[in-house]
């Protein structure tokens, strides 16, 4: 099985299934993430708006990321693990946000976001001290930051909801790909320990809110 045929096969379906839903507004709302519709008996919206995008803009960075990172993942793992963290990414980010907002009905969400995320920070976990460069920062970002970061401003939007971005989706998928990683490479744990246990502390800090109740 040639691994950039596979790549370029999700790559392929999630342009073409995304440019379906540009173009036909029930498809749209047939296959995104709907808590009341999902309350409902239509789980196939778990996957299914995995697959979705808001528009152009939303589509080519969520596919620019995943192409941008997933052959560090397939070159440690092979194209069927690849797979598995990006699904299982895609579908825990989603579980996570049923359970945040299961009793929000009309809450909707779409996008990659999640399972790309989940291949994000198993490349981070990976490859630690890669840079990673950003639209507006001219310089690289160790990756180990970047991932340590990101997930700290995921649980601040979580918190806030001052935007539409579907953070904790964010949050699940990079959850995935940190328990699948580790899972697969458990060398990591004594290998890279301070990277595993800083990419962690997020992690904590958001079981600790919960338990709590302040999220």
């Amino acid at each position: 099985m040639d691994n950039n045929i596979v790549l370029l096969g999700l790559i392929i379906a999630t342009v073409l299934f995304s440019y379906k839903g540009f173009q036909d507004q029930l498809f749209f709302r047939k296959y995104e993430f709907h808590i009341g519709s999902i309350l409902s008996g239509e789980q196939i919206r778990m996957i299914s708006s995995g697959f979705l995008h808001a528009d152009i803009a939303h589509l080519a960075f969520n596919m620019i990321a995943l192409y941008s990172f997933a052959n560090v993942v397939i070159a440690y793992f092979g194209i069927f693990f690849f797979l598995i963290i990006y699904f299982g990414s895609l579908l825990l980010g989603n579980i996570i946000t049923f359970i945040f907002e299961k009793n929000n009905y009309s809450y909707r969400a779409i996008g990659a976001s999640g399972a790309v995320t989940g291949i994000i920070y198993s490349a981070i976990l990976l490859v630690p001290f890669q840079d990673v460069y950003l639209f507006f920062i001219p310089i690289g970002i160790p990756a180990y930051i970047f991932g340590f970061l990101y997930l700290l401003y995921s649980i601040y939007g979580m918190k806030s909801k001052s935007d539409n971005i579907g953070h904790t989706a964010h949050f699940g998928g990079a959850i995935a790909g940190y328990i699948f990683t580790i899972a697969k490479l458990p060398s990591l744990l004594f290998n890279s320990t301070w990277i595993v246990i800083l990419l962690g502390i997020p992690i904590i800090i958001l079981f600790v809110l919960t338990k709590t109740k302040k999220l």
